[in-house]
């Protein structure tokens, strides 16, 4: 079984649902340490002059002593509507906006205390929409007390997995040697960023990639699966 985890982040990026795609099991990593300015509460999408940040505030006290399943949003700032009036500006005219703008429109309408629960909320409306369905789990449910490549190879035990997926970056720092002495494969994820029909853009010269998955989802709708290279 081939397993990967990954923080829950905000409308995250095409290469966090190819890695999904990739797995047979993924963890939300929501009993690590929340970072700020990373992609746990922000992401970003495409304008008509290049992109901007979508970010969710969040509550400042305590937020360097927090782990991210405790991180409340701060809904005193009116965050919701202007998101919802950005993806407005934003994909309006895309040719699928309106496919998926209710799910949207119900999201932003409740009310989120805690950043975690929005994020997994939009992050499984997308892998629905991708068409993909694996077994989820949340790290704060394993039990886990371990931290860096023990908490990894503690969460693949757990979950009776055989191979790891990193991403490219966990090259960097983890330590490989305690996968071989735990019988565990360990490979790299090998993402290609796809190419296709953007707003705004006028061709492949001006596409912009490493947008939020919505990107894909507003401009190219039901053919995102094969374009992501999902097709079956």
């Amino acid at each position: 079984m081939i397993i990967s985890v990954h923080q829950p982040q905000y409308i995250p990026w095409l290469g966090y649902i190819d890695k999904i795609a990739k797995s047979d099991c993924f963890v939300f990593l929501d009993a690590v340490q929340y970072k700020e300015r990373e992609f746990q509460n922000r992401n970003k999408v495409r304008t008509k002059d290049g992109w901007i940040w979508l970010s969710v505030p969040v509550i400042s006290k305590g937020l360097g002593r927090q782990r991210i399943l405790e991180v409340g949003v701060d809904n005193e700032r009116d965050w919701a509507r202007q998101h919802l009036k950005s993806l407005e500006v934003c994909y309006g005219k895309a040719k699928y906006f309106g496919r998926y703008f209710d799910f949207f429109k119900e999201a932003y309408a409740a009310r989120w205390e805690k950043l975690c629960k929005l994020n997994v909320h939009i992050v499984k409306f997308i892998l629905n929409e991708f068409a993909l369905s694996p077994e989820i789990y949340f790290e704060s449910e394993l039990n886990i007390h371990s931290t860096r490549t023990d908490r990894i190879i503690d969460i693949c035990a757990r979950l009776k997995a055989d191979t790891y997926l990193s991403g490219a970056g966990g090259r960097e720092y983890l330590e490989e040697e305690k996968f071989k002495a735990a019988g565990i494969r360990l490979v790299y994820q090998d993402f290609t960023h796809p190419v296709y029909h953007q707003q705004f853009a006028s061709g492949e010269k001006s596409f912009i990639p490493c947008m939020s998955a919505i990107d894909l989802l507003f401009n190219e709708g039901p053919k995102s699966v094969d374009i992501l290279g999902l097709g079956k």
